[in-house]
């Protein structure tokens, strides 16, 4: 009875550490700049960058290296997946950027250099990106059929879309996505300074470029992506915190040391599973490392870690569907693991 209520307790313990560290300053904004790209970004824009008939080196390179500007964690990165999917975004470009989001953040790949070293931190960098568009590219192949009509679709109801978006000039549309940007990236940051100059900038925007009919419309939109994902999440969180007091730190260090198949694949499915915020993954490995974990079970970890998580895998699943949701965690997990042994195996 015991250790039932003190898994219990573990879980509300992960669920206040994360509404007390994350929600505001992460979740929050991510979801008004959600809510923002389903009303005021067209699908003409989204359907040119990210779209099935988009440029599909543009798409990819855009969409790999977006993790450089948001510096979100594998569950913010949730509402602006959603969002610009359901804008007409491929499957492929849409999943580099729900991989690339969380995985290559620039922050975490400094951080990750300083504490891990310089290889671990070049090897990160590279690794996601790679994997972004690689994942991205599968994804679009196994599915291509599915996004031939979905092109279709698109075709069909683009003129409806274009009639519904909100026309404002690009100067305009640049200020206020950056500025919401600001707020997500500076708050995550906890620069607050910064953080406050990008929200006096965009009440400045809203009060002299918005009208009321489009502001309702932006928070009917924000509300409704919260009300679909924000549940979910809570409820992943507090199973993911559970499930961290079955695996003490002891049984993790003694089953990922060395670089066998063994060691990367145990070490990537714990990262695939376990939530990690932004930045919270690299202590957490280097206390690994000290204890005895191999430098590629460590890079396994830092590839699958920020990208998946509990909570991230059941709300795509809820976003995307069961099937794409299980062939995109397997080929995270998988080539993580292969990764992580190819470079313990040079570096190690």
């Amino acid at each position: 009875m015991s250790i039932f209520l003190e898994s219990l307790i573990s879980g509300w313990q992960a669920l206040l550490e994360y509404l007390s560290a994350h929600v505001l300053t992460c979740l929050v904004p991510a979801f008004f700049i959600a809510g923002a790209i389903a009303v005021f970004v067209s699908k003409g824009a989204i359907l040119k960058y990210f779209g099935p008939k988009a440029n599909k080196w543009l798409a990819y390179s855009v969409a790999s290296v977006s993790g450089a500007i948001l510096a979100v964690c594998s569950c913010t990165i949730l509402p602006l997946f959603a969002g610009i999917r359901k804008r007409g975004a491929g499957l492929g470009p849409a999943i580099a950027f729900l991989y690339s989001g969380p995985a290559i953040n620039i922050l975490a790949i400094v951080y990750s250099a300083r504490l891990l070293g310089y290889d671990l931190g070049i090897a990160r960098a590279i690794g996601a990106i790679a994997f972004s568009v690689i994942i991205g590219l599968i994804m679009a192949l196994i599915w291509i059929k599915e996004e031939r009509q979905k092109l279709e679709a698109n075709d069909n109801i683009f003129k409806t879309f274009e009639k519904e978006t909100y026309k404002k000039p690009a100067w305009i549309s640049v200020i206020f996505f950056l500025s919401l940007i600001g707020i997500l990236v500076f708050g995550a940051g906890k620069k607050w300074i910064y953080a406050g100059i990008s929200l006096c900038i965009l009440i400045l925007v809203l009060i002299f470029s918005f009208k009321k009919p489009e502001l309702k419309d932006w928070m009917k939109e924000t509300g409704k992506l919260a009300l679909q994902i924000f549940p979910i999440l809570l409820a992943g969180v507090f199973i993911a915190g559970i499930i961290k007091y079955f695996l003490p730190q002891s049984i993790v260090e003694h089953w990922v040391g060395g670089n066998s198949i063994r060691a990367n694949f145990i070490a990537s499915v714990f990262g695939a599973l376990m939530y990690f915020s932004t930045l919270t993954e690299v202590p957490i490995i280097k206390a690994f490392m000290e204890l005895g974990m191999g430098k590629g079970p460590a890079l396994t970890l830092l590839l699958a870690g920020p990208a998946l998580s509990l909570p991230n895998m059941i709300v795509i699943g809820r976003i995307m569907g069961a099937k794409k949701t299980l062939a995109y965690v397997l080929l995270v997990i998988i080539m993580a693991t292969f990764t992580g042994m190819f470079f313990g195996h040079f570096f190690g």
